[in-house]
Protein backbone atom coordinates (compact mmCIF):
# COMPACT_ATOMS: atom_id res chain seq x y z
CA UNK A 1 0.00 0.00 0.00
CA UNK A 2 1.32 3.63 -1.16
CA UNK A 3 1.92 5.59 2.27
CA UNK A 4 -0.51 8.65 2.53
CA UNK A 5 0.06 9.70 5.45
CA UNK A 6 2.97 10.35 8.13
CA UNK A 7 2.98 7.49 10.97
CA UNK A 8 2.67 8.43 14.45
CA UNK A 9 4.19 7.37 17.65
CA UNK A 10 3.75 8.26 21.18
CA UNK A 11 6.95 8.61 22.99
CA UNK A 12 5.33 8.02 26.65
CA UNK A 13 5.27 4.25 25.73
CA UNK A 14 9.24 4.56 26.12
CA UNK A 15 7.74 5.04 30.43
CA UNK A 16 4.84 2.34 29.58
CA UNK A 17 6.95 -0.31 30.61
CA UNK A 18 9.53 -3.25 29.44
CA UNK A 19 7.36 -4.39 26.67
CA UNK A 20 6.18 -1.21 25.48
CA UNK A 21 9.60 0.57 25.55
CA UNK A 22 10.63 -2.08 23.02
CA UNK A 23 8.07 -1.86 20.94
CA UNK A 24 8.56 1.76 20.45
CA UNK A 25 11.86 1.31 19.99
CA UNK A 26 11.43 -0.74 16.77
CA UNK A 27 8.69 1.29 15.52
CA UNK A 28 10.89 4.57 15.51
CA UNK A 29 14.08 2.47 14.02
CA UNK A 30 11.68 0.94 11.11
CA UNK A 31 10.74 4.49 10.62
CA UNK A 32 13.42 6.88 10.25
CA UNK A 33 14.60 3.78 7.93
CA UNK A 34 11.54 3.84 5.59
CA UNK A 35 10.09 7.44 5.69
CA UNK A 36 12.19 9.61 7.81
CA UNK A 37 9.41 11.61 9.49
CA UNK A 38 6.56 11.24 11.82
CA UNK A 39 4.20 12.77 14.41
CA UNK A 40 5.45 12.37 18.09
CA UNK A 41 2.84 12.41 20.37
CA UNK A 42 2.77 11.65 24.00
CA UNK A 43 5.90 14.75 24.42
CA UNK A 44 5.11 15.75 28.13
CA UNK A 45 5.65 19.21 26.12
CA UNK A 46 2.94 21.78 28.01
CA UNK A 47 0.32 22.86 26.29
CA UNK A 48 0.59 26.04 28.04
CA UNK A 49 4.01 26.36 26.92
CA UNK A 50 2.38 25.70 23.47
CA UNK A 51 0.05 28.18 23.20
CA UNK A 52 2.39 30.60 24.35
CA UNK A 53 5.05 30.15 21.64
CA UNK A 54 2.52 30.42 19.13
CA UNK A 55 0.72 33.60 20.63
CA UNK A 56 4.12 35.42 21.35
CA UNK A 57 5.58 34.38 17.80
CA UNK A 58 2.70 35.36 15.63
CA UNK A 59 2.87 39.11 18.05
CA UNK A 60 6.22 39.10 16.89
CA UNK A 61 5.22 39.35 12.96
CA UNK A 62 2.57 41.40 13.44
CA UNK A 63 4.94 44.21 15.44
CA UNK A 64 5.44 47.38 13.29
CA UNK A 65 8.10 47.13 10.26
CA UNK A 66 10.49 49.25 11.55
CA UNK A 67 11.25 46.96 15.06
CA UNK A 68 11.33 44.11 13.34
CA UNK A 69 14.34 45.75 10.64
CA UNK A 70 15.97 46.74 13.73
CA UNK A 71 16.76 43.21 14.28
CA UNK A 72 17.57 42.18 11.01
CA UNK A 73 20.25 39.17 10.11
CA UNK A 74 22.41 41.87 8.27
CA UNK A 75 23.39 43.23 11.77
CA UNK A 76 24.16 39.27 12.46
CA UNK A 77 27.41 38.48 11.38
CA UNK A 78 25.79 34.60 12.81
CA UNK A 79 22.86 34.91 10.62
CA UNK A 80 20.56 35.71 13.36
CA UNK A 81 17.98 37.85 13.67
CA UNK A 82 15.27 38.53 11.29
CA UNK A 83 14.91 38.19 8.16
CA UNK A 84 11.99 39.55 5.90
CA UNK A 85 10.29 37.70 2.96
CA UNK A 86 12.50 36.89 -0.12
CA UNK A 87 16.31 36.87 1.39
CA UNK A 88 16.33 33.29 1.97
CA UNK A 89 17.04 31.11 -1.12
CA UNK A 90 16.78 27.29 -1.13
CA UNK A 91 18.78 25.28 -3.57
CA UNK A 92 19.05 29.23 -5.08
CA UNK A 93 15.52 30.22 -5.52
CA UNK A 94 13.59 32.39 -3.56
CA UNK A 95 11.50 30.88 0.10
CA UNK A 96 8.41 33.35 0.38
CA UNK A 97 8.61 33.61 4.28
CA UNK A 98 9.71 36.17 6.61
CA UNK A 99 11.34 34.81 9.92
CA UNK A 100 13.85 35.08 13.20
CA UNK A 101 16.61 32.79 13.63
CA UNK A 102 17.65 31.56 17.29
CA UNK A 103 20.42 30.17 18.14
CA UNK A 104 22.22 29.39 21.58
CA UNK A 105 22.67 32.55 23.25
CA UNK A 106 26.69 32.98 23.85
CA UNK A 107 29.68 35.52 23.19
CA UNK A 108 30.90 36.16 20.01
CA UNK A 109 33.96 34.32 19.65
CA UNK A 110 37.46 35.17 18.45
CA UNK A 111 38.75 33.74 15.71
CA UNK A 112 41.96 33.73 14.23
CA UNK A 113 43.42 32.73 11.00
CA UNK A 114 44.06 29.15 12.61
CA UNK A 115 40.45 28.31 13.73
CA UNK A 116 38.12 26.70 12.11
CA UNK A 117 35.86 29.40 10.23
CA UNK A 118 32.88 27.84 11.38
CA UNK A 119 33.61 29.24 15.12
CA UNK A 120 31.94 32.52 13.57
CA UNK A 121 28.62 31.40 14.08
CA UNK A 122 28.76 31.37 17.66
CA UNK A 123 27.57 34.86 18.88
CA UNK A 124 24.25 36.67 20.67
CA UNK A 125 20.97 36.51 19.08
CA UNK A 126 19.19 39.78 18.33
CA UNK A 127 15.68 40.03 20.62
CA UNK A 128 13.04 42.87 19.47
CA UNK A 129 13.23 45.56 22.29
CA UNK A 130 9.17 46.11 22.06
CA UNK A 131 8.48 42.49 22.63
CA UNK A 132 10.31 41.06 25.53
CA UNK A 133 7.93 37.80 26.00
CA UNK A 134 9.83 36.59 22.88
CA UNK A 135 12.85 36.04 24.65
CA UNK A 136 11.50 34.46 28.01
CA UNK A 137 9.08 31.89 26.09
CA UNK A 138 11.88 30.88 23.48
CA UNK A 139 14.33 30.66 26.20
CA UNK A 140 12.26 28.10 27.78
CA UNK A 141 11.27 26.47 24.57
CA UNK A 142 14.81 25.44 23.69
CA UNK A 143 15.06 23.76 27.29
CA UNK A 144 12.44 21.63 26.93
CA UNK A 145 12.42 20.94 23.38
CA UNK A 146 16.51 19.99 23.96
CA UNK A 147 15.46 17.55 26.59
CA UNK A 148 12.92 15.64 24.85
CA UNK A 149 15.17 15.70 21.68
CA UNK A 150 18.32 14.33 23.43
CA UNK A 151 15.53 11.46 25.02
CA UNK A 152 14.79 10.72 21.31
CA UNK A 153 18.75 10.34 20.31
CA UNK A 154 19.31 8.26 23.22
CA UNK A 155 15.87 6.43 21.67
CA UNK A 156 17.65 5.91 18.47
CA UNK A 157 21.06 4.41 19.90
CA UNK A 158 19.82 1.82 21.65
CA UNK A 159 17.47 1.15 18.83
CA UNK A 160 20.20 0.81 16.61
CA UNK A 161 22.70 -1.46 19.08
CA UNK A 162 24.37 1.38 20.22
CA UNK A 163 25.48 2.42 24.11
CA UNK A 164 22.67 4.85 24.66
CA UNK A 165 25.38 7.60 25.47
CA UNK A 166 26.88 7.31 21.96
CA UNK A 167 25.75 10.35 20.95
CA UNK A 168 25.88 12.59 23.86
CA UNK A 169 29.82 13.74 23.53
CA UNK A 170 28.90 15.54 20.60
CA UNK A 171 26.05 17.40 22.55
CA UNK A 172 27.45 17.48 25.77
CA UNK A 173 28.51 21.18 26.05
CA UNK A 174 28.25 23.34 23.18
CA UNK A 175 25.20 21.95 21.10
CA UNK A 176 24.29 24.32 18.52
CA UNK A 177 20.35 23.99 18.27
CA UNK A 178 18.50 26.62 16.30
CA UNK A 179 14.90 27.57 16.27
CA UNK A 180 13.54 29.30 13.56
CA UNK A 181 10.22 31.01 14.08
CA UNK A 182 8.63 31.53 10.60
CA UNK A 183 5.52 32.99 8.75
CA UNK A 184 4.36 32.26 5.23
CA UNK A 185 2.51 34.91 3.39
CA UNK A 186 -0.15 33.28 1.14
CA UNK A 187 0.60 33.84 -2.19
CA UNK A 188 -1.01 30.16 -3.93
CA UNK A 189 -3.62 31.18 -6.34
CA UNK A 190 -6.21 28.81 -6.27
CA UNK A 191 -6.85 28.68 -10.11
CA UNK A 192 -2.78 28.24 -10.62
CA UNK A 193 -1.77 24.26 -11.62
CA UNK A 194 0.61 24.39 -8.79
CA UNK A 195 1.47 26.13 -5.29
CA UNK A 196 3.85 28.38 -4.73
CA UNK A 197 6.94 27.99 -3.25
CA UNK A 198 7.11 28.88 0.27
CA UNK A 199 10.49 26.62 0.89
CA UNK A 200 11.66 24.75 -2.01
CA UNK A 201 12.61 20.78 -1.03
CA UNK A 202 15.80 20.03 0.75
CA UNK A 203 17.03 17.77 3.51
CA UNK A 204 17.96 19.08 6.32
CA UNK A 205 21.51 19.41 7.53
CA UNK A 206 21.94 18.54 11.38
CA UNK A 207 20.38 16.24 13.57
CA UNK A 208 16.74 16.22 14.24
CA UNK A 209 14.02 18.44 13.69
CA UNK A 210 11.20 18.92 16.03
CA UNK A 211 8.05 21.35 14.40
CA UNK A 212 5.60 22.70 15.78
CA UNK A 213 3.12 24.04 13.47
CA UNK A 214 -0.33 26.41 14.05
CA UNK A 215 -3.49 24.02 14.63
CA UNK A 216 -5.56 23.69 11.31
CA UNK A 217 -2.45 24.47 8.95
CA UNK A 218 -1.50 22.55 5.99
CA UNK A 219 1.42 22.93 3.66
CA UNK A 220 4.67 20.33 4.15
CA UNK A 221 5.47 17.98 2.08
CA UNK A 222 7.14 14.80 2.06
CA UNK A 223 9.08 12.92 -0.36
CA UNK A 224 8.55 9.10 -0.12
CA UNK A 225 8.90 7.37 -3.33
CA UNK A 226 8.80 9.32 -6.38
CA UNK A 227 5.44 10.76 -4.60
CA UNK A 228 4.64 13.86 -2.21
CA UNK A 229 2.69 12.96 0.93
CA UNK A 230 0.92 15.76 2.56
CA UNK A 231 1.66 16.31 6.41
CA UNK A 232 -0.53 18.78 8.03
CA UNK A 233 -0.45 19.97 11.92
CA UNK A 234 -2.04 17.17 13.87
CA UNK A 235 -2.97 18.95 17.53
CA UNK A 236 -0.82 17.91 20.46
CA UNK A 237 1.77 16.79 18.07
CA UNK A 238 5.54 17.31 16.88
CA UNK A 239 6.42 16.45 13.52
CA UNK A 240 9.84 14.90 13.31
CA UNK A 241 12.17 14.24 10.76
CA UNK A 242 16.13 13.00 10.81
CA UNK A 243 18.64 15.05 9.61
CA UNK A 244 21.59 14.40 7.07
CA UNK A 245 23.81 14.03 10.29
CA UNK A 246 21.65 11.30 11.50
CA UNK A 247 22.26 9.98 8.12
CA UNK A 248 25.62 10.15 7.86
CA UNK A 249 25.97 8.21 11.30
CA UNK A 250 24.33 5.52 9.62
CA UNK A 251 25.64 5.05 6.58
CA UNK A 252 22.01 5.86 5.40
CA UNK A 253 20.78 3.31 7.19
CA UNK A 254 18.66 6.56 8.81
CA UNK A 255 16.99 8.42 5.74
CA UNK A 256 17.31 11.71 5.36
CA UNK A 257 14.33 12.95 3.20
CA UNK A 258 13.37 15.32 1.08
CA UNK A 259 10.68 17.97 2.17
CA UNK A 260 9.23 21.20 1.32
CA UNK A 261 6.38 24.04 2.33
CA UNK A 262 3.85 25.01 -0.01
CA UNK A 263 2.74 28.38 0.28
CA UNK A 264 -0.47 29.04 1.77
CA UNK A 265 -3.74 30.14 -0.37
CA UNK A 266 -3.53 34.00 -1.08
CA UNK A 267 -5.59 35.96 1.97
CA UNK A 268 -4.28 33.51 4.90
CA UNK A 269 -0.90 32.69 6.64
CA UNK A 270 0.88 29.79 8.25
CA UNK A 271 2.95 29.85 11.73
CA UNK A 272 5.68 27.22 11.81
CA UNK A 273 8.47 26.92 14.35
CA UNK A 274 11.16 24.17 13.64
CA UNK A 275 13.77 23.12 16.34
CA UNK A 276 16.60 21.80 14.86
CA UNK A 277 18.53 19.58 17.56
CA UNK A 278 22.50 20.14 16.42
CA UNK A 279 25.63 19.05 17.66
CA UNK A 280 29.06 21.28 18.50
CA UNK A 281 30.00 22.88 15.80
CA UNK A 282 33.14 20.97 16.11
CA UNK A 283 31.61 17.95 16.40
CA UNK A 284 31.94 14.45 14.25
CA UNK A 285 29.01 12.35 14.85
CA UNK A 286 29.71 8.71 15.56
CA UNK A 287 29.44 6.01 12.92
CA UNK A 288 27.26 3.19 14.50
CA UNK A 289 28.03 -0.11 13.78
CA UNK A 290 25.20 -1.96 12.86
CA UNK A 291 23.92 -5.70 13.59
CA UNK A 292 24.82 -7.59 10.15
CA UNK A 293 21.14 -7.74 9.41
CA UNK A 294 20.71 -4.04 9.78
CA UNK A 295 23.84 -3.10 7.73
CA UNK A 296 22.67 -5.09 4.77
CA UNK A 297 19.65 -2.53 4.83
CA UNK A 298 22.46 1.00 4.55
CA UNK A 299 21.65 2.93 1.11
CA UNK A 300 25.13 4.91 1.77
CA UNK A 301 24.39 8.61 1.44
CA UNK A 302 21.28 10.90 -0.04
CA UNK A 303 22.77 13.25 -3.26
CA UNK A 304 21.96 16.76 -2.04
CA UNK A 305 19.91 18.96 -4.36
CA UNK A 306 23.12 21.05 -4.74
CA UNK A 307 25.18 17.81 -5.04
CA UNK A 308 27.11 18.97 -2.41
CA UNK A 309 28.62 16.20 -0.21
CA UNK A 310 28.16 15.82 3.78
CA UNK A 311 30.76 17.19 6.04
CA UNK A 312 31.75 15.10 8.33
CA UNK A 313 32.15 18.07 10.86
CA UNK A 314 29.02 19.77 11.66
CA UNK A 315 30.27 23.50 11.89
CA UNK A 316 31.69 23.15 8.06
CA UNK A 317 27.97 22.21 7.09
CA UNK A 318 25.86 24.88 8.54
CA UNK A 319 28.43 27.51 7.55
CA UNK A 320 28.36 26.45 3.76
CA UNK A 321 24.23 26.35 4.40
CA UNK A 322 23.98 29.96 5.85
CA UNK A 323 26.32 31.05 3.06
CA UNK A 324 24.13 30.05 0.05
CA UNK A 325 20.76 30.41 1.59
CA UNK A 326 21.79 34.21 2.94
CA UNK A 327 24.03 35.77 -0.11
CA UNK A 328 23.23 38.86 1.31
CA UNK A 329 24.14 38.52 4.77
CA UNK A 330 27.45 36.43 3.76
CA UNK A 331 28.75 39.44 1.61
CA UNK A 332 28.06 41.85 4.33
CA UNK A 333 29.97 39.38 6.91
CA UNK A 334 32.04 36.75 5.52
CA UNK A 335 33.00 38.12 1.41
CA UNK A 336 36.33 36.59 1.82
CA UNK A 337 34.48 33.44 2.39
CA UNK A 338 32.80 33.30 -0.66
CA UNK A 339 33.75 31.97 -3.78
CA UNK A 340 34.62 34.52 -6.86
Amino acid sequence: MPLTSLPILDISELDAGAAEAAAFREQLRQVTHDVGFFYLVGHGIPQRLIDEVLDVSRRFFELPEADKLAIENIHSPQFRGYTRVGKELTNGDVDWREQIDIGEERPTREVDAAAPDFWRLEGPNLWPAALPELELAITEWRAQLGALALKLLRTWAVALGAPEDVFDAAFADRPFSLIKIVRYPGTSDADAPEAAQGVGAHRDGGVLTLLLVEPGKGGLQVEHEGDWIDAPSLPGAFVVNIGEMLELATDGYLKATLHRVQSPAIGTDRISIPFFFNPALDARMPRIELDPALARERRGLSVDPTDAPILETYGDNVLRYRLRAHPNVAAIHHAELLNG
